[in-house]
């Protein structure tokens, strides 16, 4: 008899990744906590296992290395014990301090910040020609200013046959070539904005909803629920890039429902730069139902950080708080959200709870153009 083979796994095994982050003068506990909490998400959503964090008090970010050189000692130390291949800061690193944490790492250790490791995970999730066009560019931003020091060919005087002379450091000609891309990229992105506002004109007359949030309170979910699409949703981190936009109607009206990408903390400057033209359905919307995640430890912070992407934006329209995943909650902390929000809505995209209600106000406010 035959022996039978066990399928070959193509999965690749998961990145070990440790992490680490600077805790500042008026950092609480629960706040490090949570952001880390955050950043292993993103890690995982990213393809990677966290495998170690490290912390460390100070009173400023150290010029030099971020967190102090002997910290960085410690890290490596914690890398080698744990097998750690990539390490991860929770903030932003100036591209001195990259290089500065590679050369005690080593040239095998990647050192990323919360930024890149976003951007990873942008140029991973894009699907449609605009939204790879907009996470190319963002990547190409934030490459610009990090080129010194990332490939030591960098540092070499390029020449060949016909370019004697003086020459040009190759950083120079890297430095050219992606300012090229990106004007080409800026190109194409205000082509599609022009084709944007083309078809936006053409649904002036309808009355446009955009759904906004911090990244996995529901958005696609309650799309899927309020339209009947079947929009992809998945249980991670920016699971989609793309404005998605579908239709409610009752047969007597018509109602334009926008989902957008979501936000999330310290969410890269370029990275909004690059996705305006997406984030222009949430700037010309009559209304922005910001939808939370009620069952999250911090939802009132990712509510205020929802209120300050669109105030950064420009977007003017009126705002519904839509508390989502209620399903999650006790009596007690469903009774503790309804005096705190009086005027929001409590809805469970996964059961249906609440969704009715909301379809009734919205019908209500496309003919009155009220707040219900």
């Amino acid at each position: 008899m035959a022996k039978t083979r066990a399928p070959i796994s193509t999965k690749q095994p998961a990145e070990r990744v440790v992490l680490f982050r600077l805790i500042l003068p008026g950092d609480t506990e629960e706040q490090v906590a949570e952001d880390l909490r955050e950043l292993a998400l993103l890690t995982k959503t990213a393809g990677g296992e966290v495998v170690g964090i490290l912390t460390q008090r100070r009173p400023h970010p150290d010029p030099a290395y971020f967190i102090g050189r002997g910290k960085v000692e410690e890290l490596k130390q914690l890398v080698q014990d744990v097998g750690a291949h990539t390490v991860i800061c929770d903030d932003d690193l100036k591209p001195g301090q990259v290089r500065n944490i590679s050369r005690i790492l080593g040239e095998n250790i990647k050192v990323l910040d919360r930024s890149g490791l976003i951007l990873d995970i942008f140029a991973l999730h894009a699907r449609t020609p605009e939204a790879k066009i907009q996470v190319q560019l963002a990547q190409l931003q934030y490459l610009l200013p990090r080129l010194a020091g990332m490939w030591r060919h960098l540092e070499r005087q390029y020449g060949a046959i016909g370019v004697r002379g003086p020459g040009e450091k190759q950083i120079e000609l890297d430095r050219r070539a992606i300012a090229n891309q990106i004007a080409i990229l800026r190109r194409k992105l205000a082509k599609i904005e022009r084709e944007r506002k083309i078809q936006r004109k053409r649904r002036k007359n309808l009355f446009r909803v955009a759904l906004v949030g911090y990244t996995n309170a529901g958005k696609s979910s309650l799309l899927n629920r309020l339209t009947g699409a079947e929009v992809y949703v998945e249980d991670k981190l920016f699971a989609t890039l793309d404005a998605t936009t579908r239709r409610l109607s009752d047969g007597e009206h018509t109602i334009l429902i926008t989902d957008t990408v979501g936000f999330i903390k310290k969410l890269p400057h370029h990275l909004v730069e690059s996705f305006k033209s997406t984030l222009a359905e949430s700037r010309e919307a009559d209304v922005l139902l910001v939808v939370a995640d009620s069952s999250h430890p911090a939802v009132e912070e990712h509510i205020q950080i929802v209120h300050s992407v669109l105030d950064e934006i420009g977007a003017t329209g009126e705002k519904i708080l839509v508390l989502n995943k209620i399903d999650l909650l006790t009596p007690e902390q469903l009774a503790y959200f309804r005096r705190r929000y009086p005027d929001a809505q409590f809805v469970s995209a996964l059961q249906g709870r609440g969704i009715e209600y909301l379809k009734s106000c919205l019908i209500e406010m496309s003919e009155e153009k009220k707040i219900c």
